[in-house]
């Protein structure tokens, strides 16, 4: 094997070696040849073992799976997206397509070092973070990778930018002034059912039951069913929707990046900031919470799985609480004073 430093003999009588691959020069510190040599020899070696194991590792591989030498990032990227489907498929196939991934896409997974993926990280965003952990989780059960290349506690943190709920006053804005008729009852049907936008604009007329006075359908995103329980106010917009087929035709063909820009003109109209579609999902969880919804209603409601996820969800919504006195009475409303003193005296017990 080449090594990988050499050494020379500087005019001031000193030692130094140089990588010949960087062609950087490091003085030994010393004037004596014998150690000078040592120390030489010590860093060749320090660089031979890590790639001695590597090839040993490799034909161990090899033996058993005769890809794993030539496997490179990207399979594991195409096989995870593989086994998702619909918008989940679309938002990997989307994800792979980040050009931080070119720092690793035809690197051999073998081959991959910490640096690599510090590498991607520093180049990427929140994003990159977020499924570059899942395509390293994937190839380590696939077992493509025969350890981690990040310890767990070594990956930086995800910091997402800030969401938040529309609120009461922002809604009634941006219908105040919005003219079209079938964006103006989508937008008013995302706060009533909280549902996240490509399943409030795919409803059917045949997803409501009106003599229970129940939507239910199939969320998109996990398959999971969500199922609302409608009041008055949503009754009185469903009528004024189709009978049959689906309820917003025009949004219902559009693409979730039409819809969610034409809901950002709305907002700018008005100068609402900070806000999207699906912060409706925010606010229909927050309103539940302030009104003392029971979670498990709730998380039925927005087809939550996760109480974990339902209470993210739900963080900044501002509960009154109600004394416990208070509670009491509008529940068990309380006897007199006196039939209690009665009771009490028959059983011997003084108040």
């Amino acid at each position: 094997m080449k090594q990988r430093f050499i050494l020379y003999r500087r005019s001031n009588g000193k030692f130094y070696c140089e990588d010949t691959v960087t062609k950087k020069q490091n003085s030994l510190k010393t004037t004596d040849e014998g150690e000078a040599l040592a120390l030489l020899n010590a860093r060749n070696e320090a660089f031979r073992q890590p790639i001695l194991n590597l090839r040993i590792a490799r034909t161990y591989l090899s033996a058993t799976d005769g890809e794993a030498a030539k496997r490179t990032w990207q399979v594991p990227m195409t096989e995870m997206a593989a086994t998702k489907r619909g918008r989940t498929r679309d938002r990997y196939e989307r994800a792979i397509e980040d050009k931080a991934f070119d720092i690793i896409r035809d690197l051999p997974i073998l081959e991959t070092q910490a640096e690599h993926f510090l590498r991607v990280l520093k180049a990427g965003k929140v994003s990159t973070n977020n499924y570059l952990r899942r395509f390293h989780n994937f190839a380590l059960d696939m077992n493509w990778l025969p350890q981690p290349v990040l310890p767990k506690k070594q990956w930086p943190k995800i910091k997402y930018k800030e969401k938040r709920a529309v609120t009461v006053e922002e809604h009634a804005l941006i219908l105040s002034r919005e003219r079209n008729l079938e964006l103006h009852a989508f937008i008013r049907c995302c706060w009533e059912i909280g549902g996240s936008q490509s399943d409030v604009a795919n409803l059917k007329a045949e997803d409501i039951d009106w003599k229970d006075q129940v939507v239910s359908f199939f969320r998109g995103k996990t398959g999971t069913v969500q199922t609302i329980h409608f009041g008055e106010s949503l009754v009185e917009i469903l009528r004024s929707l189709p009978q049959s087929g689906y309820l917003f035709p025009r949004l219902a063909t559009m693409d979730e990046k039409h819809r969610a820009s034409l809901f950002q003109r709305a907002c700018r109209r008005v100068n609402v900031k900070g806000i999207s579609l699906h912060s409706y999902r925010y606010s229909w969880a927050e309103r539940a919470k302030t009104a003392g919804y029971p979670e498990r209603f709730a998380m039925e409601n927005l087809g939550h799985n996760s109480k974990a996820i339902h209470r993210a969800y739900a963080r900044k919504a501002k509960v009154h609480l109600p004394s416990l006195e208070e509670y009491e009475n509008k529940i068990i409303p309380l006897r007199p004073l006196r039939t209690v003193r009665e009771t009490s005296h028959k059983n011997g017990i003084g108040i």
